[in-house]
């Protein structure tokens, strides 16, 4: 892509009311644009980070049986009336509104009730089972606060996983399927060494779940890990009894404030016994459904990547979620600075080419604000070198490199 036809602007403020960092330096990078608090366009740039989390979760989840369908965003009341949800002195965050005859309606949040309902379709046999749907879609949710950019939205992107299966015994092999399935992601993504299996509350589903933790200073939640076992427990659910179960030493805890990544619920009979999901076993007898619920903020992941990716210039990008792969940056020398541009795009190396007519210091800035993780300058110097210069974003240091050696040494 030609920055130059790119029409988003870098700026050197954020909003004065933005407080988060994530968003401020997306903001800053032209990856997003703030429309009110909670609510964010995701500008190329972001879309572009956006969709690369998103394919390595589909990928995931692929890996694990996953079978991708779209969910609505409208939700009609008598389906979350089943399980009382549809209250608002139950569920306290609902966006709704009315059709034009009056009758009430509302955007969703998640989709438990919707997929249990939908299900009775599709359900009737053990042959049926197990099934594991999930989707990929935007959700909405009236927080009463959201001052954490992109990591808390009323309006964010995200992945909900949702499985049936015959009985606790096969539903608990997929659930340590998920488990393996979300540390890969935020390995992929760039976040294993600080995200943690935590040990947390069921809500209103179970009396307990796993959460997936990423250790961060702009976390709100409070966790207690045990470094070498690689897990921890929710200061919510951490008492001597839940130490004792998981076998951990209380005096190597160590306490650290993390961001919600991901979790995992088992729901047993929660959903399909109010929508009478059932199948018939192998004796013909009918017999309940049992399910359970994996979800990762996708939009979430990018804010969280950010804050924890940065430095006093800008965002520092994993390569596995970076928007391109290289940012080329052309000092007077547009012309071979095209010929390489091409190059790259035929060996399907991701470039961002600044070809901009500005001064030489604007475009280094934007291109630490950027982030992208390697920067080839083309300049009248470097050619006179014999090549150009290349430097990661991370590092002080840079190389000359020969023109005809650029894609092996980005490889």
């Amino acid at each position: 892509m030609r920055q130059s036809k790119l029409f988003t602007k870098t700026r050197k403020e954020a909003p004065k009311d933005e407080v988060s960092l994530n968003a401020q330096l997306l903001i800053r990078a032209g990856f997003i644009n703030k429309e009110m608090a909670g609510v964010y366009s995701i500008l190329p740039l972001g879309l572009r980070v956006i969709n690369k989390i998103a394919n390595i979760v589909r990928e995931e989840m692929n890996v694990t049986g996953g079978v991708e369908l779209q969910s609505t965003a409208l939700q009609k009341q008598e389906v979350w009336e089943k399980t009382n949800r549809w209250s608002d002195a139950v569920v306290d965050n609902w966006f709704k509104t009315k059709l034009k005859n009056g009758s009430e309606l509302a955007l969703a949040f998640t989709h438990e009730e919707p997929m249990a309902n939908m299900m009775k379709n599709f359900i009737s046999s053990h042959k049926d089972l197990p099934v594991y749907v999930y989707d990929i879609r935007t959700v909405f949710r009236n927080e009463a606060r959201a001052k954490s950019g992109i990591m808390r939205g009323r309006e964010f992107f995200w992945k909900a996983l949702y499985s049936f299966s015959k009985n606790e015994k096969e539903h608990n092999e997929y659930y340590e399927k998920a488990k393996i399935a979300y540390k890969n992601v935020f390995d992929r993504v760039g976040l294993g060494e600080k995200t943690f299996m935590t040990f947390a509350s069921g809500g209103s589903f179970s009396k307990y779940s796993h959460e997936f933790q990423t250790v961060s200073e702009a976390g709100e939640d409070i966790i207690y890990i045990d470094e070498e076992k690689k897990i921890a427990v929710n200061r919510e659910v951490y008492t001597d009894e839940v130490l004792k179960d998981l076998d951990l030493n209380k005096e190597k805890l160590v306490e650290k404030k993390a961001i919600e990544v991901g979790n995992i619920f088992s729901l047993g009979y929660k959903f399909s016994e109010p929508f009478g999901l059932k199948y018939k076993d192998e004796k013909g007898e009918d017999q309940f459904v049992f399910m359970g619920c994996y979800g990762i903020g996708i939009s979430r992941l990018m804010g969280v990547i950010v804050e924890l990716f940065n430095d006093s210039r800008g965002i520092v990008w994993p390569e596995a979620v970076s928007p391109f792969a290289v940012h080329l940056l052309s000092l007077g020398q547009d012309e071979e600075a095209e010929k390489i541009y091409n190059q790259l795009e035929e060996k399907g190396i991701e470039v961002l080419f600044d070809d901009r007519d500005v001064r030489a210091g604007e475009k280094f800035a934007d291109s630490d604000l950027i982030g992208i993780p390697w920067r080839i300058v083309v300049s009248g110097k470097s050619l006179e070198k014999g090549g150009v210069e290349i430097k990661r974003r991370n590092s002080q240091e840079s190389e000359i490199v020969a023109v005809d050696e650029i894609i092996s040494k980005l490889r």
